[in-house]
């Protein structure tokens, strides 16, 4: 059974420290602090993707120091940059013995946390080579593989060119967040920022250290994914698919990982539904379709599809249309005897002809039909059902909203405004469907008020009012 506990002790605590370190003087980067940190507690790697001078190369070097004895490795790459400048000089004593190896110490074979910037302008040499060294921790010295204590890299880009080896490489970042200056709400706290205090590295309590890492990946190997989640990733993929954004199956495969290294870090045994929301910068390629699909998952988390409010809206126009028609329904008028009534002189003076067809006999049809309880019951009884599946659909999304709400109010992770309008979907999903049940027992009381057979007479049980199915909430 998966533990309930923090994988480490006081993890959860201590990340709340670090976050609070690491994003203390960053002008609206906080998610993105955020972000890149999980990324690095799960071994991945985090783009970052706007115009210079917005923080990335400050939050890679503040990234470094929430890692023990982490060896850091920064370069700004060019046209004409050349593969010793990441991996390090060619050994001239190697050489001398036929062996064609580097000297990798103090580059980026030899770095935990790695910071390259405008990272697609390498040429395809040095990219092919990192793709190697970023996905399976192996750089190809000489005649061997070097293992590589790479923890997490951050590339830094303008923009992403659209070429066969720069898509491969664009694959091996997990999380692609895009970084933009700061808002016109954000600059007079920037501008009144005092870059002369130094900001504090986090303190060696705070750091995490290799068995921290160690212990976090054992437990995230057990944290569970369960079925509506599991179901959730299935429906977004589908979704994607169908707005032709291929993502690849390593890419959910890390995903899904990410997921449970976030419910580990926070000491959950499982990850929660909500964390799903973390699933825009991984799979999604730019701000535009991840904020597309952000207001996707805030609109779908929580609202079962069998639910949604136009179909709940079909449903109740299904009887609205049911009882309109029968309110409007007439029936053959009898007279006392149980005869047919007939009428020949009320048509008298619109209708003439040679013949007297005016003087013809002719069947009125002026009564309003009548309906026995039998009827009236089976419409009420139907829609006491469909009163009942809402009512208990509205309380599972309270229970949904409470949920998101402690949640939130311990996720290290989540996106403040996606969990905000993910809050305001579920809301607004409930009123919604307040609405629909008023309109439903309006319906129900129409139906109760039809005229009514003379009493004794129980007339007959209808077909049940056609609509599409609601499931038992």
């Amino acid at each position: 059974m998966p533990s309930d506990r923090p994988p480490v002790p006081d993890l959860h605590c201590r990340l709340v420290r670090l976050v609070a370190t690491l994003e203390h003087g960053l002008v609206e980067r906080s998610h993105v602090v955020r972000l890149a940190l999980l990324a690095a507690l799960a071994g991945e790697h985090t783009l970052l993707i706007g115009p210079p001078g917005t923080a990335k190369s400050e939050l890679a070097r503040r990234l470094h120091l929430a890692f023990r004895d982490a060896r850091y490795f920064e370069r700004l790459l060019t046209r004409f940059s050349v593969p010793e400048e990441l991996f390090g000089p060619l050994s001239i004593q190697a050489l001398e013995q036929d062996r064609y190896e580097r000297h990798t110490a103090g580059f980026l074979p030899d770095a935990s946390i790695a910071f390259i910037d405008e990272v697609f302008k390498a040429n395809s040499a040095i990219l092919n080579a990192l793709l190697t060294l970023l996905n399976e921790r192996e750089f190809d010295n000489g005649a061997g593989r070097q293992r590589c204590p790479l923890i997490s890299a951050i590339g830094a880009t303008n923009e992403v060119p659209e070429d066969e080896v720069a898509e491969a490489f664009f694959d091996r970042f997990l999380l692609r967040v895009t970084v933009a200056p700061v808002s016109a709400d954000g600059f007079t706290e920037l501008l009144g920022a005092d870059p002369s205090r130094a900001w504090q590295a986090p303190g060696h309590a705070e750091a995490l250290g290799a068995a921290d890492l160690a212990a976090l990946d054992t437990v995230a190997g057990q944290v569970v994914l369960p079925a509506e989640v599991t179901a959730m990733f299935a429906e977004l993929r589908a979704h994607l698919g169908a707005a032709a954004v291929y993502v690849s199956d390593r890419r959910w495969v890390k995903a899904a990982r990410l997921l449970r290294v976030a419910a580990a870090s926070e000491g959950r045994g499982a990850v929660s539904l909500w964390d799903l929301l973390l699933l825009p910068w991984c799979t999604a390629p730019d701000a535009p379709r991840q904020a597309a699909l952000g207001d996707w998952l805030c609109a779908r988390l929580g609202v079962r599809e069998a639910f949604a409010p136009p179909r709940v809206t079909r449903v109740v126009e299904a009887f609205e249309a049911q009882l309109q028609a029968e309110r409007n329904a007439n029936d053959l008028d009898y007279d006392e005897s149980g005869r047919l009534r007939f009428s020949a002189g009320d048509l008298a003076d619109e209708i003439g002809d040679a013949k007297g067809g005016a003087q013809a006999l002719r069947l009125t049809h002026t009564r309003q039909r009548r309906y026995g309880p039998a009827h009236i019951g089976a419409r009420t009884r139907q829609i006491d059902e469909l009163v009942a599946r809402l009512d208990a659909y509205a309380a599972e999304l309270a229970a949904r909203r409470r949920d998101l709400a402690e949640y939130r109010s311990r996720s290290l992770w989540l996106d403040a405004g996606l969990a905000g309008r993910a809050d305001g979907s579920l809301a607004g999903t409930a009123r919604v469907l307040a609405d629909l049940r008023e309109r439903i027992l309006a319906a129900r009381a129409g139906f109760e008020a039809l005229p009514r057979l003379p009493a004794g007479e129980g007339g007959e049980v209808p077909a049940p009012v056609p609509h599409e199915p609601l499931p038992a909430a």
